[in-house]
C-alpha cells in the first residue's frame, strides 16, 4: 500500500436491513487490493437498483464481495495489486465493482476497469460501468442484436434503458421503448427511439401496429412475471426475449409454450453480479473496442438526472425507489 494513503476512510455503513434509511456515514479501515486489484481513490459513484435490493437484504453479495453498497465507481488510482500491469498509480479508471462503491476508496479487479472516454467528468465516468456491461452482455451478447434488427427495451428512461436505447441506435437497429408518462416518453423520442407509453397503452399491440404485425427481434426485459405473454407476443420469429431482472414478480401464471415454439423463440436472462472476473473481463474488452470509441467521439453520454453527496445516501436511494428520475442518480464522493 501507498504510505502516503490514509488509514481510514468514510463509507455508508447499513445498520439492518430495511428503508433507506438504515443507512449512514461509518468509518473504516481501507480495503487491501488483491494481486490482480487496483484501490481506487472514488469521485462518483453510481446507484442502482440491485443496490436496493440489497438494503433491503433481498440481495446478498456474492462470496467474496465486498459487503458494502455500490457496483460502480470512477476515481484515481491509489494502488496497484503486485500483477497489475495495466494501469498505474493516478490513471483515472470508472469500475464495474463487486462491491464497495459507496466509499471513499474501492478495491476492484483490474480486469474490471477502464479509462474514462474523452471529456468525460468523474459522474459521466462512474454512471457507465453496471448499466453498459449489462447491456453488453443481455442485448449485444446474448441477444444478438443486428443491425437493421428491431429492439424493444421497457423501463425507457432508466440507466439501464437509456444506455440500451443509445448503443442500440449507434449498433444500426431500431428501437421502441416504454415508459409511464408523457415527459418520459419525450426523452424517450428525443434520443431517437419510438415511445409507448404503457400506461395509456398495450405495448404488444402497439408493437404489432408499428411493425405491420412482424414484431420485434429483441426484448430487453426487467419488470418481469406481467410482461411476459405480451412480450413473447411482441416478438418476431426467432426473436429473443432477454430478461435482466423481475420488479414485479418472477412466477408466470398460464405460460403458453406455444408461440415460442411456433416462432423458434429464444427465452433467456442473466445477472451481472454473480459472473466470474474473467466472463467480466470479456465484456470491458468489448466495451473498450466496441463502444468506448463511440463515447471518445462524443456519439452519446449518460443522462444523469440527479448528484447526491455521499451522506444523502439515503435520499439518492429514495429517489431511485420513487421511479421519478429520467437516467442515472450518482453519489460525488471526493
Amino acid at each position: 500500500m501507498n504510505q502516503s494513503l490514509p488509514a481510514t476512510m468514510r463509507y455508508i455503513e447499513i445498520s439492518s436491513p430495511g428503508g433507506p434509511e438504515v443507512m449512514h456515514v461509518g468509518t473504516a479501515p481501507l480495503p487491501l487490493p488483491k494481486p490482480d486489484e487496483v484501490l481506487i481513490r472514488v469521485q462518483a459513484a453510481g446507484v442502482n437498483r440491485p443496490d436496493v435490493a440489497q438494503r433491503q437484504g433481498a440481495y446478498p453479495p456474492p462470496p467474496g464481495a465486498s459487503p458494502v453498497l455500490g457496483l460502480e465507481a470512477a476515481g484515481t488510482v491509489a494502488a496497484i495489486g503486485e500483477h497489475v500491469q495495466t494501469y498505474a498509480v493516478g490513471d483515472e479508471v470508472t469500475a464495474l465493482c463487486n462491491g464497495g462503491g459507496y466509499a471513499e476508496y474501492v478495491a476492484a479487479p483490474a480486469t474490471q476497469c477502464l479509462p474514462w472516454p474523452k471529456n468525460f467528468t468523474a459522474l459521466q465516468a462512474a454512471a457507465l460501468p453496471e448499466t453498459y456491461f449489462t447491456v453488453w452482455a443481455n442485448v449485444f451478447h446474448i441477444g444478438q442484436l443486428q443491425p437493421g434488427e428491431a429492439l424493444l427495451v421497457h423501463g425507457g428512461t432508466s440507466g439501464i434503458g437509456i444506455t440500451a436505447i443509445q448503443t442500440a441506435l449507434a449498433h444500426g437497429a431500431k428501437v421502441f421503448a416504454t415508459a409511464g408518462s408523457a415527459e418520459k416518453c419525450a426523452v424517450i423520442t428525443g434520443l431517437g427511439a419510438t415511445a409507448i407509453n404503457y400506461k395509456t397503452q398495450d405495448f404488444a399491440e402497439e408493437i404489432k401496429n408499428l411493425t405491420n404485425k412482424h414484431g420485434v427481434d429483441v426484448v430487453l426485459d426487467m419488470i418481469g412475471a406481467p410482461y411476459t405473454m405480451r412480450n413473447i407476443a411482441s416478438l418476431a420469429p426467432r426473436g429473443r426475449l432477454v430478461q435482466i431482472a423481475f420488479m414485479a414478480g418472477s412466477v408466470v401464471e398460464n405460460f403458453d409454450l406455444n408461440p415460442v415454439m411456433r416462432k423458434r423463440l429464444t427465452v433467456t436472462g442473466s445477472t451481472m453480479r454473480p459472473r466470474t472476473t474473467a466472463e467480466k473481463a470479456v465484456i470491458a474488452q468489448s466495451l473498450r473496442a466496441k463502444i468506448w470509441p463511440q463515447l471518445d467521439a462524443g456519439l452519446y453520454a449518460p443522462i444523469i438526472h440527479g448528484v447526491f453527496p455521499l451522506e444523502d445516501a439515503p435520499a439518492a436511494h429514495a429517489l431511485m425507489e420513487s421511479s421519478a428520475h429520467i437516467g442515472k442518480i450518482m453519489l460525488k464522493i471526493a
